[in-house]
C-alpha cells in the first residue's frame, strides 16, 4: 500500500499562478553571457555596463555569470532584461516552477 504522502493525485509541490513570483531563476548562465555579448537592441554590454543600466551592483550580474547566483528578486531580474532589452521569460523563470520541475532522478518512484 502507498503512504498517503506518496499517492499519484496528491500534487507534490502547488504553484499558485495568481499570484506574481518573488523570485526568479535564471534559466541558463550561458544565455546571459550570450545576450551581453549581443543584447536584443545588437549592442555588448559588459558586466558593469549591465549592472549600470539595471541600476544593480556588478556583483550580483558576476555571480549569475559563474553560477554562484542563480536566483534574483523579481525587480532585478526585470531590470536585468529590460537592460538587455529582452523578455523576462527568456532569460529567467519563476522559482517556484523551477523548484516544481525537478530532474526525473530527484522524483520519488511510485508504483501502481
Amino acid at each position: 500500500m502507498i503512504p498517503s504522502s506518496k499517492r499519484c493525485n496528491e500534487p507534490a509541490h502547488e504553484v499558485d499562478v495568481t499570484r506574481p513570483a518573488l523570485h526568479y531563476k535564471i534559466v541558463n548562465p550561458q544565455l546571459l553571457e550570450m545576450l551581453m555579448r549581443r543584447t536584443g537592441r545588437g549592442d555588448a554590454v559588459s558586466v558593469r555596463q549591465l549592472a549600470d543600466r539595471a541600476g544593480i551592483p556588478h556583483g550580483t550580474v558576476g555571480n549569475l555569470l559563474t553560477g554562484e547566483q542563480q536566483t534574483v528578486r523579481t525587480e532585478t531580474a526585470h531590470a536585468i532584461t529590460s537592460a538587455l532589452g529582452v523578455d523576462l521569460l527568456v532569460l529567467f523563470m519563476p522559482a517556484e516552477r523551477a523548484a516544481a520541475a525537478l530532474p526525473r532522478s530527484n522524483r520519488t518512484p511510485v508504483s501502481i
